[in-house]
């Protein structure tokens, strides 16, 4: 069971770039669970999947030499979740209807995510450099926070440019 959580259902498992593919794999269920629950459902099933990820990864990487494979995703789901945090509460906030979901929004937070998951400035850096479950995890979590930092930036800047 680890390893299918750890893996998000076997999709850290392509042949190649799994962080991406894992991180294009968390799109949908974020959509899904905004539609379905709003931005608090968004939110809690966020913090649920980074707990259940830190104890997954823990669990996958038991006795193993390498901290963190490729193969391990579910850390790509939850910071690319909280890279889409503003763009999920600002639509909940003002009741708009999720058929318009913004594509620069989700664009802007994808890009953002994997720009700061891949570089690791900084704190990212920090986190990855633990060499534990919980730095598997922090670092995304990390890059999730300064993606959806640059996101809410650039909504609140288009929005002044563009009102």
């Amino acid at each position: 069971m680890s390893r299918l959580i750890a893996t998000f259902f076997w999709v850290g498992r392509v042949p190649f770039a799994p962080g991406t593919f894992g991180s294009l794999a968390a799109l949908p269920f974020a959509y899904a669970l905004h539609r379905f629950t709003g931005f608090p459902g968004f939110a809690i099933a966020t913090i649920a999947i980074f707990l259940i990820g830190w104890w997954a990864t823990a669990a996958a990487t038991s006795g193993k030499a390498d901290h963190d494979p490729g193969e391990i995703v579910i850390d790509e789901v939850a910071g690319q979740w909280i890279a889409l945090w503003p763009l999920s509460f600002g639509l909940w906030w003002i009741g708009t209807d999720l058929a318009i979901f913004p594509y620069p929004g989700w664009i802007g937070a994808f890009v953002m995510f994997r720009l700061f998951d891949i570089w690791k400035p900084g704190p990212v850096g920090w986190a990855d450099r633990r060499h534990d479950a919980l730095g598997v995890m922090l670092d995304d979590v990390i890059a999730g926070i300064l993606a959806a930092l640059v996101v809410s930036a650039a909504a609140v800047l288009a929005h002044l440019v563009l009102v």
